[in-house]
């Protein structure tokens, strides 16, 4: 329990060096974890099982050789699709957000910076010192979570293009 504490006042440290910004990237790297999880979730759990009815469903047709049946399979592959791609712009509009709010972290930390330099003359280092860890925390923030955002969502991505073509190939129109 007392490690807890301990580790809960650190962060409460740290939040407090880099400012209020770093709640925002905290949030939005849960958020973008959260969605990432339910993707590898979705993937590991329901998608066979989706696969498996979308394949029973083109299976139990008796002709796949005409246009009409060639519109059918273009249609349950893009419903499949829809849910092998689900929320993967939502990932990577989060990733490309991280490093642009550690950067108005930076902003408004330098803000600060000018801010003492205007009241102080130049004259208070260690107030200096203070708004420039306020300015570059949020940065290294937000470039820790797009970094990771961008492994996965490289991943998932990657999972979701193989997951979509081994459909296609599966939906063959032998007969």
């Amino acid at each position: 329990m007392l490690a807890l504490m301990e580790a809960l006042a650190d962060i409460q440290a740290f939040v407090e060096s880099g400012g209020p910004i770093l709640y925002v990237i905290a949030a939005l790297a849960f958020v973008m974890w959260t969605l990432a999880f339910e993707r590898f979730w979705f993937y590991k759990t329901s998608l066979g099982k989706v696969i498996n009815s979308t394949l029973d469903v083109w299976e139990a047709r008796a002709e796949r050789k005409s246009w009409n049946s060639k519109q059918i399979r273009v249609a349950l592959i893009s419903r499949v699709s829809q849910q092998i791609n689900q929320n993967l712009d939502v990932l990577g509009v989060m990733v490309t957000l991280c490093p642009l709010l550690g950067l108005l972290g930076t902003v408004t930390g330098m803000i600060e910076v000018f801010n003492v330099l205007a009241v102080t003359g130049g004259g208070d280092a260690k107030s200096m010192a203070s708004g420039v860890s306020r300015a570059t925390i949020p940065t290294m923030a937000g470039m820790v979570a797009a970094l990771s955002g961008v492994f996965v969502t490289t991943v998932i991505g990657r999972i979701a293009e193989r997951e979509n073509q081994l459909l296609e190939d599966h939906l063959t129109m032998d007969h």
